[in-house]
């Protein structure tokens, strides 16, 4: 069962970035950004008020109340990945989504080296390997860039890719503090984040975009609330794949990387991009350094 509900989480957040590239094309971001964000609220809101009335429905949802300075530690995580999103999303606004995707991938690889530089945590040979893998594939995607005209140093948007991968990264890396350390009750804090991250994305969608709505436009497509919804749910369907006895989540979370499949194929063959075998080698190659790093952590 936790097998399939890891890939069901895969397929989901798959679709994620589909719905992601479908509503930027031609489109605002922040607003894109901030619609997701409300209705990927919405989806944890029913869960809260059940859990205000009786803690004991459901089980698997039970949501403890947070303490303030919880709240207040919710809110930072907020604003870590809501600065991550509005990074990710102008890169997948502007890049093919058969560069961008691949790029979030590594992410893996990035919260593991600040494991290693600032948790003292060790690799294994298998992990080394992994790394030197994603390294030579990340490589090889920034000399495939270049046939398109996208220099992976100069280029704003890969930039932007850059920023957000990283602070994705440290957003992981938060994750283990504060649920490892801290031990926040994860569905509470799941929660709450959601919430926190329209609140936090409300003042640049006032400052940045309001003003310039006229030349900027925003237009609402369907798949714009299927961004938060497809996300809430693949984050709902991951913690129930991990709150299952025998799951490990190691495999959990290699599955999960195995979500940057779906976007490249639709990409591949939807949106007429270029290159797609080379890139799909590629991509092979990096999702399996991915798979070394995450499946061979302790």
């Amino acid at each position: 069962m936790w097998l399939t509900l890891s890939l069901t989480s895969a397929l989901l957040l798959g679709c994620y970035d589909v719905f992601k590239k479908f509503s930027l094309r031609g489109n605002a971001v922040l607003p894109v950004l901030f619609t997701a964000a409300i209705f990927g609220a919405l989806v944890f809101v029913p869960f809260l008020i059940i859990a205000e009335v009786n803690p004991n429905a459901i089980p698997l949802l039970h949501m403890p109340h947070m303490t303030w300075e919880q709240h207040a530690l919710t809110l930072l995580k907020s604003t870590i990945v809501a600065a991550s999103w509005v990074l990710s999303y102008y890169a997948m606004r502007y890049l093919p989504i058969t560069i961008v995707s691949p790029i979030r991938a590594t992410s893996p690889l990035l919260t593991l080296i600040g494991a290693v530089t600032l948790l003292g945590e060790t690799l294994n040979p298998i992990q080394w390997l992994g790394v030197a893998i994603t390294v030579l594939a990340f490589w090889l995607f920034s000399k495939t860039g270049k046939l398109e005209n996208i220099s992976f140093l100069r280029n704003k948007w890969i930039i932007c890719l850059y920023g957000g991968t990283f602070l994705a990264a440290i957003s992981g890396l938060y994750d283990k503090y504060l649920l490892g350390h801290l031990m926040i009750p994860k569905n509470t804090m799941q929660a709450w984040f959601s919430i926190y991250i329209p609140v936090v994305l409300l003042p640049f969608l006032l400052l940045k975009w309001w003003p310039a709505r006229r030349e900027n436009k925003f237009v609402f497509r369907w798949t714009i609330p299927l961004i938060g919804i497809t996300l809430g749910f693949a984050d709902f369907v991951y913690f129930y794949a991990l709150a299952e006895p025998d799951s490990l989540v190691a495999i959990v979370s290699a599955l999960r990387r195995c979500s940057v499949v779906v976007p490249f194929f639709v990409g591949a063959l939807f949106l007429g991009e270029q290159h797609v075998w080379r890139k799909f080698l590629i991509l092979c190659g990096m999702l399996a350094g991915v798979a070394m790093i995450v499946l061979s952590s302790g």
